[in-house]
């Protein structure tokens, strides 16, 4: 899976971080039988820029940790032969103030927002207990895939 980086001015990844969100990605395509040539544009930005974006889009007129835009309701769009998921939008600062208040890594947290994020462009939702404990558990399912697990972090 191609994931296309977005590193708003300011804010950095690491490569090996860079690696295990492409391996993560690769994970969560394989898991649910879509083709490798799969491409998610993951935006890694500050507070400031989710804010605009989460109050354009949402009409919530405030920061977030995560924002997932799917091209299409099914699953994607097929371009020149790539299958474009869609967009992942993550804000660093949110990230790391969760990842303070949840007792784990940035790390962690930056690679659980991702997944978060892919699995909404993948059709997953949490309006309701049933969706929210699915989610969940793949979420951590594949973030096992990498070795960052809620246990111990």
């Amino acid at each position: 899976m191609a994931v296309s980086f977005n590193i708003e001015e300011g804010q950095a990844l690491p490569p090996e971080l860079q690696a295990d969100l492409e391996r993560l990605a690769e994970a969560a395509l394989l898991w649910h039988s879509l083709p490798s040539e799969a491409e998610v544009s993951l935006m890694i930005c500050a507070d400031k820029t989710i804010h605009h974006l989460n109050r354009q889009w949402r009409s919530v007129d405030s920061p977030t940790d995560v924002l997932s835009f799917p091209l299409l309701d099914d699953g994607g769009v097929s371009v020149e032969g790539e299958l474009l998921l869609g967009d992942v939008v993550i804000s660093v600062e949110r990230a790391a103030s969760q990842a303070v208040n949840f007792g784990h890594s940035l790390k962690r947290e930056l690679l659980y927002l991702f997944i978060h994020g892919i699995l909404h462009l993948l059709g997953y939702d949490h309006n309701n207990d049933a969706e929210r404990i699915e989610m969940r558990e793949m979420e951590e399912l594949l973030l096992a895939v990498v070795g960052v697990e809620r246990r111990g972090l």
